[in-house]
């Protein structure tokens, strides 16, 4: 009798665990959602131009905007003497700084709200004992992380601050986008471990084939990031030859030729597009094999087919966006602006869709020690 009755309890306490952690796992799930609408606010501050329009990074007092007309007028002449209004926008009006000025103090605002959304419910569940010391540690590395991101943001707006820019220099803005995804997706894991603690589905090729997935996946996304930084559309708004060649000339024109990855704008296109067609054949390869597998994970069955959706959707998307892109206004928003928007948010909504993948290809004995 014994047994029985040591297996009864152990099921009880597992399940007096996942009860008292799933709260948690929302938590974290909703906080995923948040990051997500962060990186699209941060989209939208990008191309209408707006990073700039603040130059100063004031935690606590620059939660309110400016409320009076001095305030305002305080604030514009801080931005007239950033290099960006001087060579791009000197025709600017009050009206057109309080645009730009809104989207910067709503994407920080809500980076803001983010850490509170963070810091009250971590300290709730403490009190309530939702959360294990076995939780704490990926919970304090997902807070340093953010703060991390925040400080990249920071060291990002002060590259466009000062010398000729007018503009963020494209590598810091493609490494606060890669930390950004990096935040999202580790807290997703972390979600997906709380929330679905299932058994994982035993297919080593294909968690092989998920896992360089996710790799070229995150490259791909690090140049897509240096396109948006360069405005390397406009280089070749040509769809499908490159300005008419498959393989344009002056790729590695540069010196030393690795400054040709983030520097050259015609090796960043071509690059971008390479990987575009290179993750459209491996998803492809990748969906094949998992309709043929047999696993027992009706999850992983019912999402499966995902990727190969999401994939198509944004080389779609990101075909649609090149085309557009001759027409661009500045400091107007219009199809192009949409369009890289939505190719944005349909990519890291593939990357989730694949650490999602790879969350159930690993079994789950092993998924805990990640």
């Amino acid at each position: 009798m014994t047994a029985p009755c040591c297996t009864f309890a152990a099921i009880m306490q597992g399940q007096r665990i996942k009860d008292r952690s799933k709260p948690v796992a929302i938590w974290i799930m909703i906080g995923v959602g948040m990051l997500l609408i962060q990186v699209v606010l941060g989209g939208i501050t990008r191309l209408t131009g707006s990073g700039l329009s603040i130059t100063e990074w004031n935690v606590v007092t620059g939660t309110l905007p400016p409320l009076t007309q001095e305030q305002w007028l305080i604030e514009f002449e801080k931005y007239r003497q950033t290099p960006q209004y001087q060579l791009l926008n000197a025709h600017f009006s009050l009206a057109d700084f309080k645009f730009i000025f809104f989207w910067e103090w709503f994407h920080r605002l809500w980076a803001r709200l983010i850490a509170v959304a963070f810091l009250i419910p971590f300290v709730v569940f403490i009190i309530q004992k939702r959360i294990s010391w076995q939780m704490i540690q990926p919970l304090v590395l997902l807070f340093l992380f953010g703060a991390l991101q925040g400080a990249i943001g920071w060291i990002m707006v002060m590259s466009g601050l000062t010398g000729d820019a007018v503009y963020v220099k494209p590598t810091k803005l493609a490494l606060h986008f890669v930390f950004a995804l990096g935040l999202i997706a580790y807290a997703f894991w972390v979600g997906l471990k709380w929330l679905a603690p299932m058994q994982g589905v035993q297919n080593p090729p294909l968690k092989k084939l998920t896992l360089t997935l996710v790799v070229i996946l995150c490259i791909q996304l690090v140049f897509g990031a240096l396109m948006a930084g360069h405005k390397a559309a406009l280089v070749a708004p040509t769809w499908p030859t490159i300005n008419g060649s498959m393989v344009p000339t002056g790729m590695f024109g540069e010196r030393p030729l690795l400054i040709n990855l983030i520097e050259n704008k015609v090796t960043i296109h071509f690059i971008h597009r390479t990987l575009a067609y290179l993750l459209v054949l491996f998803i492809l390869i990748w969906t094949a094999r998992a309709y043929r597998s047999r696993t027992s994970s009706s999850v992983f069955d019912q999402i499966k087919w995902i990727p190969v959706s999401l994939v198509i959707l944004q080389v779609l998307l990101g075909v649609f966006a090149l085309m557009k892109s001759s027409a661009i206004v500045p400091n107007h928003w219009g199809a192009f602006e949409w369009l890289a928007l939505f190719h944005q948010v349909v990519g890291m909504s593939l990357l989730l869709s694949m650490v999602a993948m790879l969350y159930f290809l690993i079994p789950k004995v092993r998924r805990q020690q990640l």
